[in-house]
């Protein structure tokens, strides 16, 4: 099976500092949609791990996150594309869960809910915490320059083997290409 792990904010969409509340607030990042258009086009299952700390913290509820997750889904597949799962971390930053980026708990749900070794798995994210946990499970970290990325790349701790490329979109030409 050809699979491929995207974050979310940043990465797909538009992120803010004050956390996408509200569907109206989810806006695709340009590109992204038709990048994830191309992958399943070419076979591949998409899948996004995201961390939303903003249910712990009571800044939105479950009711909205499935809200902002449908309209994703829905722009994704207006133009093609679909988004087979969506596995998320609603626990705070303080918090001791092992599901929260940069622990590996998230992303080893997902190889075990696709029976998936995530060896070589192409795993794309915008900050450290994307890349450490791909790390952690041995996918390919990917990191993009829109979102956090470029503040990501300029602090210089990339893990060893990280590609980078200006956007999601690039980085699916390069995945398409291996």
């Amino acid at each position: 099976m050809k699979l491929v792990i995207l974050d979310r904010d940043g990465v797909i969409n538009y992120d803010s500092e004050h956390y996408i509340k509200s569907p109206a607030e989810w806006k695709p990042l340009p590109g992204s949609l038709e990048a994830i258009a191309k992958l399943t086009q070419a076979g591949y299952r998409v899948v996004v791990a995201t961390n939303q700390s903003g249910i712990g913290r009571g800044l939105f509820d479950m009711d909205t996150l499935n809200a902002i997750h449908n309209k994703m889904h829905r722009a994704a597949q207006n133009l093609g594309g679909r988004i087979d799962a969506v596995f998320y971390c609603p626990h705070p930053a303080d918090s001791s869960c092992n599901c929260r980026k940069p622990r590996p708990g998230m992303l080893e749900r997902v190889g075990g809910c696709f029976n998936v070794d995530l060896a070589g798995v192409p795993s794309v994210g915008d900050s450290l915490r994307d890349l450490v946990a791909s790390v952690a499970v041995g996918a390919q970290p990917m990191l993009v320059l829109t979102g956090k990325g470029e503040k990501t790349k300029a602090e210089g701790k990339l893990p060893e083997g990280t590609l980078v490329f200006n956007d999601l979109a690039a980085a699916v030409e390069h995945i398409l290409k291996s």
